[in-house]
């Protein structure tokens, strides 16, 4: 028996941030969860598995049309000529969407039921599903807890959206322990909603296998689904399939040698090359760079984010890559020193050196400043306020962080004319 467990596809899923770059690949950023998903279909297909489960987030929530219901109606299509049965569970963004509910799927796809756990037995192959979809969005009742006890003589799955224990950047949908699921006695637990690949082994084979395509740079690395085999024995094994089509990527550059805003930029140059030769060599990558290091060239980068962008989008030109785009750079980068071989200089730069440095705790000045910046922010646009770290900090009062990256910033810039 061989069977693939996907989960969290979010079918044309909307693109968010991209508006911010006249450069994006939005073409293919947009098609590329249905790209994926396509993947994975050929590969059921040319693999001639048993069945498919999908766990869950098939779709995210409702659609802006119905091409989105008639893409995944063509696909389920392809894989009932070849034989291939689906099980299909709703999660929480399946529910969301009213659309949903109406799409008369093909005969080889079977939906869990959102009212009560039901389970699907497969005689010919030993096999009883369990599962129970997501009636509303925001499912916050335990469901493992009521699905059925195991069926004695076959391999046992449950089907399962949940955020289990201890994955807090999720929401709390259908919170259940590993516990509880090693104790219901079934082989394997085929989960949803948690995009990380994850895998736990004990009474039972407990399995995430992540979303089909990443989405944003907080979705890293490579994504896919799942391809469960069982040997004559019953003994389950789990081989990761990839099925991406774009690859986030974060990327460290160590400026720490670095002088200058040119030599950093020619550095993350030389880093993203090094990344083509060495990773991904034929995927399609869009990479976040971050900037790190206690370098001389700090305060001349304080600000420059967007024209460090720029600067490193030419060098990518130059290399002719079409594969490649640069979705930010930020800057996290540390002053070599704390100021004191300026002080003794015992100049103009020195005594502003102090100017700076007493401003952070004078309270006259930091209210000015905070009135005069509370304008600005209120008339900034939605991008810029997204964009600039400061702006949350400088809305609740505390200055401090922005006046310790100005200073070394406005001296270096000083220094430099001088």
């Amino acid at each position: 028996m061989r069977f693939i467990h996907a989960a969290d596809i979010h079918l044309d899923s909307p693109l968010t941030g991209l508006s911010a770059y006249a450069d994006a690949p939005v073409d293919m950023l947009r098609t590329a969860t249905r790209d994926a998903f396509t993947n994975l279909v050929n590969y059921a297909v040319d693999e001639r598995v048993d069945f498919m489960v999908i766990a869950g987030d098939l779709y995210d929530g409702n659609w802006k049309d119905h091409n989105t219901g008639l893409y995944f109606a063509k696909e389920m299509g392809r894989l009932k000529k070849a034989g291939i049965p689906v099980y299909l569970l709703y999660g929480n963004h399946d529910a969301e969407s009213e659309m949903t509910k109406r799409l008369l799927l093909p005969d080889n796809v079977f939906v869990f039921d959102s009212r009560k756990p039901s389970t699907f037995l497969l005689e010919h192959m030993g096999v009883a599903l369990h599962g129970r979809s997501f009636k509303d969005a925001a499912t916050v009742e335990n469901l493992a807890a009521g699905y059925p006890d195991p069926v004695p003589g076959m391999v046992n799955i449950g089907v399962l959206h949940t955020a289990l224990e201890g994955n807090a950047a999720h929401a709390n949908y259908a919170p259940c322990s590993l516990a509880e699921l090693h104790a219901k006695g079934y082989q394997y637990w085929a989960l949803g909603h948690v995009h990380e690949y994850a895998m736990w082994r004990g009474q039972s084979l407990v399995v995430f296998p992540g979303n089909l395509q990443g989405r944003h740079i907080r979705e890293t690395g490579p994504r896919g689904a799942v391809l469960v085999s069982s040997d004559a024995a019953g003994d389950l094994e789990v081989e990761r399939i990839y099925v991406d089509v774009v690859r986030w990527h974060s990327l460290e550059v160590d400026a720490s040698l670095c002088q200058s805003l040119e030599q950093v930029a020619r550095r993350i140059g030389e880093a993203l090359e090094g990344l083509l030769v060495d990773k991904h060599a034929n995927m399609p990558l869009a990479v976040r760079v971050v900037v790190i290091g206690q370098t001389p060239a700090h305060g001349e980068l304080f600000g420059m984010e967007a024209q460090l962008r720029m600067e490193v989008l030419a060098f990518i030109a130059a290399l002719g890559n079409d594969r490649l785009w640069l979705e930010k750079v930020r800057l996290a980068t540390q002053a070599v020193d704390d100021g004191q071989a300026l002080r003794q200089r015992a100049d103009a730069l020195a005594d502003l050196q102090d100017l700076l440095e007493n401003a952070e705790t004078d309270p006259d000045f930091l209210e000015g400043l905070r009135d005069d910046l509370s304008a600005l922010i209120s008339k900034a646009p939605l991008e810029l306020r997204l964009a600039v770290p400061y702006f949350d900090d400088i809305k609740n009062g505390d200055l401090g962080p922005l006046l310790r990256e100005i200073r070394p910033s406005l001296i270096a810039h000083l220094a430099k004319a001088e």
